[in-house]
């Protein structure tokens, strides 16, 4: 039986109904699929539970089922900048587990592959892993995560054939190969579908036998779901202080560096990497070697970091899956994480994905990094909007690691996180200010601290 079906409409048909659940494929709005979205909608289905690394944002994506209030729950790493999405989880209109984001990659791939569950670093210790059972591996603490699967998977490729095999674009792969093997049905929507034996076997990502229905989308609109561009276009939130302390940052770099940066401050380290210096930088939804930043007139949406920048590639980048990417994250394969941050306690804690009752905004692939890179910096503003320190004994926000942090880059210092010390401990470790920024005082910064801390200054 054929498995190509003319529209996005006639593809879902007979699949759907209320209270079932539904895995998307995307990160952001970069490889999702916009036409069986849109079909879904139509489709009046409610009471659903959608799994995804988001779900889109407002009126656009999977967001436009959180309008029409066909959600139930969603899974997913990151709320992101779906104000709507945000709203209904705070009013209790929305059941929403959160996910960390290689978690969720890789549950997805393990119900995909028939494995139930498995442990993992990640979490360990924070709100996340809260009832799940535990166990030690050479001594160290992980958490068992189960498999996901779901009743539908709905994912996009660039290229497809008629027997179901998908080439997906770039970091429009991101979500999607996982996706594809999660469910009970497959259905996939391509940009370009083929007659069998068009595409190479060899550069096949997602093979047939994953895929029970196919159809060719139209007019993809690609949305941006947020950049940041040099030049005449750059971001008004690009002041003196946040240049000063990604500057700072930056020389926490070495040659030879594979580097994650977060979003927020950490994204404008990768404008001040020294002249001369090889740094390979990485980024979650699939992709290793980030070059310069583009013109606003250069913009390419299968090459979005969502949340992040606008990017383009060097020679020798590469191009692969969310799961892959965590692998490498999981793996301790990447040398240097750059963070922004709520809240660092003195002890290394680390807290920086949502504040109880005002704002949600997930885990994202904050705690894969803090849980497997082999150094996390923080950088954040030294205090929070209504001057009260964001550098305490004791983080009060849910934290997304523990002991992790090694350096802390501020408005107005640096401090080194010694390990042993913490919690107001002992003088052999805890804080270590060693560097003033400029027509900053000592005093400045003990009014500010809500930790103690020894004085070594450069």
């Amino acid at each position: 039986m054929s498995k190509v079906y003319p529209s996005a409409k006639a593809a879902l048909a007979g699949l759907l109904h209320d209270n079932m659940t539904i895995a998307a494929g995307g990160f952001g709005l970069c490889g999702i699929p916009e036409n069986l979205i849109v079909a879904l909608r139509d489709s009046g289905a409610k009471g659903l539970t959608i799994v995804g690394n988001n779900a889109g944002v407002d009126g656009f994506g999977m967001g436009i089922l959180l309008t029409t209030r066909q959600v139930k729950k969603v899974m997913a790493s990151y709320v992101g900048e779906n104000k709507e999405f945000e709203r209904q989880v705070l009013a209790g209109e929305l059941e929403l587990e959160l996910i960390p984001q290689g978690t969720l990659a890789e549950r997805l791939r393990a119900g995909g592959a028939g494995i139930p569950g498995f442990y993992t670093r990640t979490a360990f210790g924070t709100k996340l892993a809260e009832g799940k059972e535990t166990k030690v591996f050479d001594g160290k603490e992980y958490v068992l995560e189960p498999g996901i699967r779901a009743e539908v998977a709905l994912v996009k490729a660039w290229k497809g054939d008629k027997s179901g095999n998908l080439v997906f674009r770039k970091t429009a792969r991101n979500f999607n190969p996982m996706i594809a093997t999660c469910a009970k049905v497959c259905v996939a929507e391509v940009e370009e579908l083929v007659e069998v034996g068009q595409l190479d076997p060899d550069s096949i990502h997602t093979p047939g036998i994953y895929v029970d229905r196919i159809n060719q989308g139209v007019n993809y609109e690609k949305r941006i779901e947020f950049r940041t561009v040099q030049g005449a276009a750059a971001s008004k939130k690009e002041t003196p202080i946040r240049e000063l302390m990604a500057r700072r940052a930056a020389q926490e770099l070495r040659d030879g560096y594979y580097v994650n940066l977060g979003i927020g401050i950490p994204t404008l380290v990768a404008n001040f990497i020294p002249a001369g210096m090889n740094v390979t930088l990485q980024s979650e939804n699939g992709l290793l070697g980030i070059g310069p930043f583009p013109a606003d007139d250069q913009v390419d949406p299968d090459l979005i970091n969502a949340g992040k920048q606008t990017i383009t590639t060097i020679p020798g980048s590469a191009f692969f899956s969310s799961a892959d990417s965590f692998a490498m994250i999981r793996g301790g394969h990447i040398d240097l994480s750059i963070l922004g941050a709520l809240e660092v306690a003195d002890n290394g804690d680390i807290a920086n994905w949502m504040v109880p009752g005002k704002m949600v905004k997930g885990p994202g692939g904050a705690m894969d990094l803090v849980a497997g890179v082999r150094r996390v910096v923080a950088v954040m503003e030294h205090t929070a909007k209504d001057g009260s320190p964001k550098i305490l004994q004791q983080c009060t926000l849910p934290i997304t690691g523990k002991g992790v942090v090694s350096l802390i880059i501020t408005d107005l210092c640096v401090f080194e996180v010694k390990p042993g010390g913490g919690q107001g401990g002992s003088a052999s470790g805890g804080l270590v200010l060693t560097e003033l920024h400029p027509g900053v005082s000592l005093d400045d910064v003990k009014a500010k601290t809500g930790a103690p801390f020894a004085v070594a200054l450069k």
